[in-house]
């Protein structure tokens, strides 16, 4: 493999204020040493003028998260169940001006007695610096780093911090394992900080790092209370640190739980458990730890005051010689077993119960969170480290790499959670304090790829709870789970691009993992599924493989007529379907799909492709006579649809993800759903119409994901007629619905357009505007925006099936990354031949490809972890 460029493929510093050229030099060789001490990967780098909205998740899979801010700090703690944007822990203080939440500091003293403090951060936002008291930002009035950076190849992330004045220079760095196929050690309730110091003198100087956590345990930033909180230190095994529990909050409540703050460090350590008592309005407690450890770097213990939810400190004081750099390591573990059904305003109001977090049946409290995990941890950091590489290192193009891996971070939020029963399930997004749509909402879901092809297991997860609980006997899928599962099926309401767009997931799922068993025990409701489509007034009731009726979907309304988004979605799920029944041996089954995806497919192109792109053939039911109840229960009320005339139409509009269903189709190996010249000249079309350079010129009535010189494709244009109301998104632009079509142009070899709406993309998210790990839609860290894993498997054209035990790669010679969500490693084409490695994992191959090359015929070679294999083609 060739050498990571641990500086990041621009090169770029942070700016700073020098006086000669000569101290910047050596500034920028210290921030490169640094770097290369850390030996962490690096994608991408981010300057001073573009960390400020930088918000790295940390945490594991359905564990919650705190977020590395771009400047050193941790912010946004969300580990109790519930999203809670912008919560620092500041339970003593009033309003936004006193936010004094968790944060580590630095003392330092050379040689001559000159002492310094510092926060570990680097320059507050300016948009913080204005309020009705003043600065409104974290800790905003503490002495800090004058010049900061931040380097990242998720889930690690580094802030680069420098002063001219100060002794030192240090990196913050925090990353949580992952691992892909690997589940539990992908979910794990910790956060592993990194403080690098390097003395940049020529003389011994003196170092202590402190830290301070506030136990509000009982309190999740909107709901509970602390109340009789307790801190302990502890010293078990080597590890020492501070225990955080509870005697007051009630052991049922969902903030109820542990927390653990680990140092891992040689070193006096000093601790306390309690800070000084507030004996009046005027809060002292500040100052007097400020002045504590800003003597000599060691804290002197307080008296606990019966605080509700009392502060606790450690600090590690220690030397370093001239140029000498160390790492300091501290564990922050959390444990909160009581999670509760969807809890949105509105929804499941009437439906209340405790439903438990899978990851807290691992452990019997934090302390064991970092007493298991602590042996394995140098090996988790490498195999993390061996997945990063692998990708980053990749052939793939770094626009692609980028989104794929930054929005793997979504998966670790409050987005996505296990229950204790092990299912996954997920928010649509998250709002600030409570999530965003319920349910594993399937016509939302139904695009994102990185669960599948990184977590396969818990994939199926999700396959289980819509078909083993949220599908009725009548074929009716609930697009919303409730919980607990067995009120899967209250919603009651069926979408027609969520119902097909599962069926196509669960014939992924079953390709990747090859399970027979779980085929066989949720085909005949992937079936039924399916047929529901053929129900008096359902979407398809005539059975002619075309799809009309009242077709609810991910627009939030009610589309009315054949139209190419459910169109092709429906046509994928039949030719899944057929593959299946033929598998299974179900020839009349298999036969019935088969006609009806030629016939749906031939009568698309016919109609519905304009010679430039696929349109809606609005067709208004007139009456509900001739539409299925199930399906016109979502039109009544007071949204109720005029039946002769609706609004909320596609109509002749070029829809940016017309063609989602024949993206999925490539992914999974189904080939074309229509002819393969309307394919491609339909995406060619997308981005004639659809695609705005400057989005200033651009007039958008609903919410706004891009503004000013920024450059999108926009939801839909109209290069004639308009319907007088569309669908009300169609002025928007979302990121899940622009790598939709990006991914189907690099799909189509159309890689330069591709390339460009993923690089736009991501150049919006750009640390300065917005945090390049939180792609929203209807809310933060959207899952939507996961289908961009689906860019790794374009660039490569990786297909795998488990089930023929079949794998196939481009031609194009460089080294690819691959996954299948249970085996994963990287492929180096060359001169008609392919060194296929396995980093983790096993394989058994019938056969390989590389695309217009050939195909090995491997007779079930087996291929270990670890093991590189030759095959020449």
């Amino acid at each position: 493999m060739k050498k990571l460029q641990i500086t990041g493929k621009d090169n770029s510093y942070p700016r700073v204020a020098v006086c000669s050229l000569i101290m910047l030099l050596s500034q920028v060789m210290s921030l490169y040493a640094q770097s290369e001490s850390s030996n962490w990967p690096v994608l991408k780098t981010y300057d001073q003028e573009h960390i400020q909205k930088i918000a790295m998740p940390v945490g594991g899979i359905g564990t919650g998260t705190v977020s590395l801010t771009g400047r050193g700090s941790l912010e946004d703690w969300e580990i109790m169940n519930r999203p809670s944007k912008g919560f620092n822990p500041t339970l003593e203080n009033r309003g936004p001006v006193k936010q004094k939440g968790p944060f580590f500091a630095i003392y330092m003293e050379d040689g001559e007695g000159k002492k310094q403090t510092r926060l570990l951060e680097g320059p507050p936002d300016p948009g913080h610096f204005e309020g009705p008291w003043g600065a409104t930002s974290n800790h905003h009035g503490l002495p800090r780093f004058s010049n900061a950076s931040f380097k990242t190849a998720y889930p690690f992330g580094q802030v680069f911090l420098s002063d001219e004045h100060l002794p030192v220079d240090v990196v913050v760095g925090a990353f949580n394992p992952l691992i892909p196929g690997n589940i539990d050690d992908s979910s794990i309730p910790m956060v592993v900080l990194n403080y690098t110091v390097k003395n940049t003198t020529d003389k011994e100087i003196t170092v202590s790092l402190g830290g301070t956590i506030q136990n509000f345990i009982g309190y999740d930033g909107q709901r509970g209370e602390a109340k009789d909180n307790v801190n302990v230190y502890r010293e078990d095994e080597g590890i020492k640190g501070i225990h955080y529990t509870t005697n007051g909050v009630d052991p049922d409540s969902e903030q109820w739980g542990t927390m653990s703050f680990v140092s891992l460090n040689e070193g006096q350590t000093t601790y306390r458990t309690a800070w000084e008592k507030m004996e009046s309005r005027w809060d002292k407690k500040r100052l007097d730890y400020w002045d504590d450890f800003s003597e000599d770097g060691v804290l002197e213990k307080r008296e606990n005051d019966a605080a509700n939810a009392p502060l606790g400190s450690m600090a590690i004081k220690t030397t370093l010689q001239a140029g000498e750099e160390k790492d300091f390591r501290f564990l922050i573990s959390w444990h909160f077993p009581n999670r509760q059904t969807w809890d949105k305003p509105g929804f499941q109001k009437y439906i209340k119960a405790t439903v438990g977090n899978y990851y807290t049946t691992k452990y019997t409290d934090s302390w064991d969170v970092i007493t298991q995990t602590l042996p394995r941890l140098e090996e988790l950091e490498d195999k993390t480290k061996m997945f990063v590489n692998a990708l980053i290192e990749s052939d793939i193009p770094t626009e692609i790499k980028e989104s794929s891996l930054f929005n793997l971070a979504h998966l670790r939020t409050q987005l996505a959670f296990r229950i204790e029963s092990g299912h996954f399930l997920g928010w649509e997004g998250l709002f600030n304090n409570h999530g965003s749509c319920f349910g594993s909402c399937t016509h939302v879901w139904n695009y994102e790829q990185t669960t599948a092809f990184l977590f396969g297991e818990l994939a199926k997860t999700m396959r289980d709870v819509e078909y083993g609980y949220a599908t009725d006997d009548d074929g009716l899928m609930s697009f919303r789970a409730y919980l607990p599962l067995d009120s899967a099926q209250v919603w009651g309401k069926a979408a027609a691009d969520g119902q097909m767009g599962s069926i196509m997931q669960f014939y992924r799922e079953w390709q990747l993992s090859g399970d027979d068993e779980f085929l066989k025990q949720h085909w005949p409701m992937v079936k039924k599924s399916l047929e529901f489509c053929w129900i008096p007034g359902g979407w398809d009731a005539n059975k002619d493989g075309v799809m009309e009726g009242s077709q609810h979907n991910t627009m939030d309304v009610e589309y009315f007529g054949p139209n190419p988004q459910m169109g092709f979605w429906y046509l994928g799920a039949l030719k899944a379907s057929a593959e299946i029944a033929s598998y299974l041996g179900e020839k009349e089954f298999a036969s019935t799909c088969n006609v009806l995806f030629e016939n749906g497919s031939e009568w698309m192109d016919q109609h519905l492709f304009n010679g430039e792109y696929y349109e809606q053939d609005i067709q208004p039911p007139m009456t509900a006579d001739n539409v299925a109840p199930a399906l016109m229960e979502i039109t009544t009320g007071k949204d109720a649809i005029d039946l002769t005339s609706p609004d909320f139409q596609l109509g002749k509009g070029v829809l940016v993800d017309q063609l989602i269903g024949q993206m999925f189709a490539h992914v999974v190996g189904l080939g074309y759903l229509g002819k393969e010249e309307n394919i491609k000249q339909t995406l060619e079309s997308i981005m004639k119409y659809n695609y705005v350079e400057e989005m200033s010129s651009h007039a958008n009535f609903h919410r706004s994901y891009a503004l000013g010189d920024e450059s999108a494709l926009v939801m839909a244009a109209y290069p004639g007629e308009r319907p007088e109301k569309p669908f009300p998104y169609f002025t928007e632009v979302m990121t899940g619905f622009e790598y939709t079509a990006a991914i189907g142009m690099l799909q189509e070899g159309q890689v330069e357009n591709g390339l460009k709406c993923i690089r736009n993309i991501r150049e919006r998210y750009d640390g300065k505007k917005r945090s390049p790990f939180n792609e929203a839609e209807a809310g933060h860290h959207y899952a939507r925006s996961m289908i961009a894993w689906a860019g790794v498997l374009a660039s490569a054209k990786f297909h795998y099936s488990a089930v023929d035990r079949s794998m196939a790669f481009t031609s194009t010679p460089g080294t690819y990354f691959w996954s299948n969500g249970y085996s994963w490693g990287t492929c180096e084409v060359k001169n008609g031949e392919a060194l296929l490695s396995v980093l983790s994992g096993k394989l058994v191959l019938d056969s390989f490809s590389l695309e217009g090359t050939g195909t090995k015929d491997l007779g079930g070679r087996s291929i270990q972890s670890s093991e590189t294999v030759t095959i020449k083609l």
